[in-house]
């Protein structure tokens, strides 16, 4: 079962990544792609957050935890990131000869993805 609803929510995720990234792109003016930006940073402190509040649970119950970390972090969670989208983000500015756009992409996910999944740990 917990591989079955972990397959759904995965779906679900890529679906929810799809809207929220359609959204913010459709009103994003600048030449950065925001809505990959955004949609990694809410994906690591919801991840974090989830990671928090699972590790509080697994005291209680390590089975209900387990399930809960695998179906929303690895399904939901999974289908919602896309760092392979923000991977070639940066590759592509670096191909375009734009190497310090390529590494303000790169470096700046990567510093906004650790903190905001710090953060999500932290609350959680």
């Amino acid at each position: 079962m917990t591989f079955f609803l972990m397959a759904l929510c995965g779906g679900l995720g890529a679906v929810v990544r799809f809207l929220v990234d359609s959204a913010i792109n459709k009103r994003n003016r600048l030449s950065v792609p925001l809505g990959t930006v955004v949609v990694n940073v809410t994906a690591c402190f919801l991840l974090g957050l989830l990671t928090g509040l699972v590790s509080d649970l697994a005291a209680q119950n390590p089975a209900l935890s387990a399930s809960l970390a695998t179906i929303l972090g690895t399904g939901f969670l999974g289908g919602y990131s896309t760092f392979s989208t923000a991977s070639v983000e940066g590759f592509r500015e670096f191909e375009r000869g734009r190497v310090w756009r390529g590494v303000a992409h790169a470096g700046g996910m990567l510093v906004l993805c650790l903190t905001a999944g710090a953060l999500g740990l932290l609350l959680g």
